[in-house]
């Protein structure tokens, strides 16, 4: 894959959009007989959005220069766009209307040093920072022992896509690895449209595209989605399985880079767990090289 195609995105994500809504879902009457279509036709949603069809196709084949901030509302609700894939079509549309001379963003690749520093203060959860790509950047002690399967892979940065779609150890790490799987795409399709000519994140996807059949058939869905809060489930090679509660945020002080904290409630099994990991990372810090967590190569050197 040598580049991301705006209009190609464009016409994928709203056709897409399109087909999964049903005429009744819409308030349209269905009129009977067979439709030739999936979803809603073209002029339905220009209708629902109050423009001509015309210009709905115009968008639709992956022409959003222009639209102004109305019509995207308007469009956005006929669709039925949740936040994610509201921000996704904005996203779209501004890279759309980007001049010749595009700004050719790339992810950061390392955190300021003050970053590290609140990192390794936080000892009662794992925490770690990635950015758009799922580049790892950096980790706290308690997160690299936690995260020491997706670390295993020599390549630096560790990129926990890459680990989901292209390791094997990936389905018994994640107890709910469909779930993981399906957000990992969405989340990485949110980041394209957000910077589309990152040739690193090109470059992954491709990768991705090219070895994973499941990373495929995910893509090519075009669903997008946030990833905030929740509750994840992993299988620890160390200490078995952890059921914990994370957190994610934007770092407002470094644009482009994602906060994660993992933690579990006081006196869980969890807790218990996370306790001895912690207990266990404390006590190999400064060993050798050789003194790893099972699946981890480099204890020393995480990402």
């Amino acid at each position: 894959m040598a580049t991301i195609d705006l209009r190609t995105e464009i016409r994928e994500f709203l056709s897409t959009r399109r087909a999964r809504i049903t005429p009744e879902e819409a308030g349209l009457p269905a009129y009977g007989g067979n439709r030739r279509v999936k979803g809603l036709r073209r002029e339905e949603v220009a209708m629902l959005a109050g423009v001509s069809v015309d210009y709905y196709v115009r968008m639709e084949r992956g022409s959003l220069a222009g639209a102004s901030e109305s019509v995207l509302d308007a469009l956005a609700a006929a669709l039925r766009l949740d936040e994610a894939e509201r921000t996704h079509l904005f996203a779209l549309a501004r890279e759309s209307g980007a001049r010749s001379t595009r700004r050719k963003r790339t992810a950061p690749t390392s955190v300021p040093a003050v970053i590290q520093q609140m990192l390794d203060a936080m000892t009662d959860g794992a925490a770690w920072v990635r950015n758009g790509r799922h580049d790892i950047l950096a980790m706290n002690q308690l997160a690299r022992a936690l995260y020491s399967p997706v670390l295993a892979d020599p390549r630096r940065p560790a990129n926990t896509t890459r680990f989901v779609y292209l390791s094997p150890e990936a389905r018994e790490f994640f107890v709910d690895y469909e779930r993981i799987a399906n957000d990992a795409a969405a989340m990485l399709r949110l980041e394209a449209g957000r910077n589309p000519h990152d040739k690193a994140l090109i470059e992954l996807v491709g990768e991705l595209s090219t070895r994973s059949e499941l990373f495929r058939e995910r893509w090519a869905s075009h669903d997008v989605q946030f990833h905030r809060s929740g509750r994840k489930r992993l299988r620890h090679p160390a200490v078995g399985q952890l059921d914990l509660d994370f957190e994610s945020m934007e770092l407002s002080s470094a644009p482009g880079l994602q906060l994660n904290i993992y933690t579990a409630p006081a006196g869980s099994p969890t807790a218990d767990a996370l306790k001895l990991l912690a207990s266990w990372a404390a006590t190999s810090r400064g060993t050798t090289a050789r003194t790893r967590v099972p699946g981890r190569r480099d204890p020393q050197r995480p990402w």
